[in-house]
């Protein structure tokens, strides 16, 4: 199975994967929340959107901040 957008290209942006998760899962949220905000229906689902922003180096992980909080 081929993946595109290639593996290479994501980690030019954000060179760990775990990162790569993380930030990728962060912006599909946000571009999820704006959405339904907004009253928009998406044509592709928010992760495969903000896969190809990443790919395209529209957003990196040195402006998000990806710390956890634990609820105790």
């Amino acid at each position: 199975m081929m993946l595109y957008p290639a593996m290479s290209k994501l980690n030019s942006h954000i060179p760990n994967r775990y990162m790569l998760v993380n930030v990728v899962a962060m912006r599909a949220r946000q571009i999820a929340d704006d959405a339904e905000e907004a009253g928009v229906q998406l044509d592709e689902k928010p992760v495969t959107l903000a896969i190809h922003e990443v790919a395209d180096g529209k957003i990196d992980a040195s402006g998000m901040d990806l710390t956890i909080s634990v609820d105790n």
